[in-house]
């Protein structure tokens, strides 16, 4: 089967190198980024001590390789929702991503948030291979952590962690890790990106280290899901063209190969408040995850 490509997918080509940069700089799109970012572990710190928690469960054996997990008590058949945070690959930990707990798990979604290796430290592609096994770790533990992953999992992502959600979303890699291919129903994705062809020829790929062979072997665009995955592709209202194409494109072709997918933008939300949406449980993105943990 050919790639699919969309019109506008290569317009990229002809910019000066500044404006390609611009279009993946999201922290250009606000007033204070830091500010921004910052808000994530402000907001997720008291859910720690307000919340039963199991904190720095190691998925592997290496120091990044640990994740925090807050169950819904007396439901260990809860479906599970696990988010892989943001930060371009190269900053933020799961301390900063767990700020929807209390929201889910009073909807009765268990919450998980997981650490991975950062670059300039890591390759692009040991961070894939660490968000994998640590889902399929989920799963497989699920009976002994007292959650219902092997019943309803579903696996969210902000930004690069959207990159790494489709990517834990993509279809064949399960069987190598002993797992089964539907281990994950359903999938939220915010702001990702999707085809790196285009980031490894901006300023990020200073940390990426990206060459075009590498590049589409890690691009989500050109490995979809089973068909039988149910999506929501969500982006900002103030996210910059070039991130919303990217999330349209992909939604276009998980749709044109059949998935149940649904491609949203959020209004009066940028790159980064967008998931912050996820502590309100009358939101549209939290209405999102609520339903994607429903059987389809």
């Amino acid at each position: 089967m050919s790639e699919p490509r969309f019109p506008g997918a290569e317009a990229w080509r002809a910019w000066p190198q500044a404006e390609l940069d611009r279009a993946y700089g999201p922290r250009g799109t606000v007033p204070d980024a830091e500010a921004e970012i910052r808000r994530y572990g402000e907001h997720s710190a008291p859910m720690y001590a307000a919340l039963p928690c199991q904190r720095g469960l190691a998925y592997g054996p290496g120091a990044d390789e640990q994740l925090d997990l807050f169950p819904v008590p007396g439901r260990p058949e809860a479906p599970l929702f696990l988010f892989i945070h943001g930060g371009y690959w190269r900053s933020l930990s799961r301390a900063d991503s767990v700020f929807m707990a209390r929201s889910f798990t009073q909807q009765g979604i268990a919450v998980a948030a997981l650490d991975y290796s950062l670059a300039p430290g890591a390759p692009l592609e040991t961070m894939v291979d660490q968000c994998r096994r640590a889902t399929a770790w989920l799963y497989r533990q699920a009976p002994a952590l007292g959650i219902g992953a092997r019943r309803r999992f579903v696996v969210g992502g902000s930004s690069a962690g959207g990159h790494l959600a489709a990517m834990v979303l993509a279809h064949g890699w399960q069987a190598g890790h002993g797992v089964p291919d539907d281990l994950v129903q359903a999938g939220i994705l915010a702001s990702g990106l999707f085809d790196l062809e285009p980031v490894r020829h901006a300023a990020p790929n200073a940390w990426l280290q990206l060459d075009a062979a590498r590049a589409h072997g890690l691009s989500p665009q050109f490995h979809l899901p089973h068909a039988a995955r149910r999506l929501q592709v969500v982006v900002a209202e103030h996210d910059t063209d070039e991130f919303k194409r990217q999330s349209r494109h992909y939604a276009m072709a998980c749709i044109a190969q059949g998935n149940t997918t649904t491609y949203h933008e959020v209004a009066a939300r940028n790159h980064f408040d967008i998931i912050l949406d996820w502590m309100h449980a009358g939101s549209a993105m939290a209405k999102a995850v609520t339903a994607l943990c429903e059987p389809g």
